[in-house]
């Protein structure tokens, strides 16, 4: 391993897999800042083209129910994915579809 290898911290959370024609239920989670609209912008442009929807949450009540201390945050299926980040659209796709 080299001296500015990453090392694996062991809490990565492992990407959402979706079965071909499955459907995604997506929410970026924030309080209407300019990350968390870029957040949401980015998951976007990452399903343009698919019937996957892309829901804005700003409501602080349905926030906390999914523990995110963070902000912007990426929920897919119930389960939160990203969470302080602004993901990239290809990142984005990468989490969901499970590209390499």
């Amino acid at each position: 391993m080299g001296l500015f290898s990453k090392k694996n911290s062991g809490n990565k959370k492992p990407p959402v897999r979706l079965n071909s024609g499955a459907k995604a239920d997506v929410k970026v989670l924030g309080s209407g800042c300019k990350a968390c609209h870029q957040l949401y912008d980015n998951a976007l442009k990452a399903f343009e083209g698919t019937d996957i929807k892309v829901e804005f949450i700003t409501e602080v009540q349905k926030i906390s129910e999914y523990g995110v201390m963070s902000m912007p945050a990426l929920v897919v299926n119930g389960k939160v994915v990203s969470a302080g980040r602004i993901l990239k659209p290809a990142d984005i796709a990468k989490l969901i579809y499970n590209q390499n």
